[in-house]
């Protein structure tokens, strides 16, 4: 058998795959912390709810997952930012603020730009495992913007681009 047969998780991983996991992580690293600020701006119950729910549930698990997998094959693991404190947003200026409308497109963009890079990582890995990792990702993003559109559609905050009706 060559080198690229058996187990996938006994495969190694191509210039590709390491570049890609690495830069992944890096960046979940980095929007965690994002994540963090937005949770201190957020003012709607719901969306901070989701947002509590989507860096659990979502974002902090793949960062688990691919780091988990960098340490496996023996990859330096990319920094990550310091942890942001929690705070009220009653505390941040209203000309500081980030507001729920703007929250939620700037994470609704994550989304679609995570759900973008799942699927060139899918189509470039030629290790499996990494294949059904990322496509497994794939599907929260996709299953969490979904939400995500429901609640800015019952919040009006929604900007629906001009309709051609010609």
């Amino acid at each position: 058998m060559g080198v690229l047969g058996g187990k996938p998780e006994e495969e190694p991983l191509h210039s590709g795959e390491v570049f890609h996991l690495w830069t992944y992580l890096f960046h979940m690293k980095a929007h965690l912390v994002t994540m963090q600020v937005l949770i201190n701006h957020s003012g709607d119950h719901d969306l901070k709810t989701l947002l509590e729910d989507l860096v659990e549930s979502v974002f902090t698990q793949e960062a688990k997952q691919v780091e988990s997998l960098l340490k496996e094959t023996g990859i330096r693991l990319p920094p990550a930012p310091p942890d942001r404190p929690n705070v009220e947003v009653q505390d941040i200026p209203a000309g500081a603020r980030f507001n729920d409308p703007e929250i939620a497109a700037l994470v609704q963009k994550e989304l679609i730009t995570g759900k973008m890079t799942c699927s060139y990582v899918m189509g470039i890995a030629h290790r499996e495992d990494i294949r059904d990792m990322f496509g497994d990702f794939h599907t929260q993003k996709e299953e969490n913007e979904v939400k995500l559109l429901q609640l800015t559609k019952e919040k009006g905050w929604i900007v629906p681009p001009p309709i051609n009706i010609k």
